[in-house]
């Protein structure tokens, strides 16, 4: 899980420029990934008012990419660049406090780093002590841990123990 992950190089440059674009054609930049073996940068955009993105939000956001990588100031941008505008999606992932807070009393899928410890899965059925896959609603949220209601356990986890997390609104 990259929760507080650092940007560095061509990545934190990727990161400055998309802020910039996405805030000011009115979207929320949700996540953003640059794929440096395939010069691919990957942008989740969302309206502030629907939390989602429709295909014109999205070509919006990608046209306005296009005067930067004709302008020579941006040299920097990869010559065989290519960019991928989406919305989140429904079961978007989980990987800042911000995305986790935007889930808080909706249902999320954790995947662990290993299994939960004796303390944590005191509560749980036989079956569920032995998992690493959870799905349940996130209760509360804070700078060191997530709260997860687990078949009517509200169990801790660290995010070091988290190794991927998304929405699951199918539960």
């Amino acid at each position: 899980m990259d929760f507080n992950k650092k940007r560095t190089g061509i990545e934190q440059k990727f990161f400055e420029l998309t802020s910039t674009i996405v805030s000011d054609n009115g979207y929320v930049l949700y996540d953003m990934e640059y794929v440096a073996g395939s010069s691919t940068l990957r942008v989740f955009i969302m309206d502030p008012e629907t939390q989602s993105a429709i295909i014109e939000d999205c070509v919006k956001v990608d046209r306005a990419f296009t005067p930067y990588c004709e302008d020579e100031a941006y040299n920097w941008i990869p010559d065989d660049f290519m960019l991928e505008v989406s919305s989140p999606g429904m079961y978007r992932s989980l990987k800042t406090m911000a995305h986790f807070e935007s889930a808080l009393s909706k249902t999320i899928s954790i995947n662990l780093i290993g299994k939960l410890n004796e303390e944590q899965a005191a509560n749980l059925s036989t079956k569920l002590k032995k998992a690493n896959k959870f799905r349940g609603e996130l209760k509360a949220v804070n700078e060191k841990e997530i709260q997860i209601n687990i078949d009517s356990v509200d169990v801790h986890v660290g995010f070091e123990q988290i190794k991927r997390a998304n929405l699951d609104p199918d539960f």
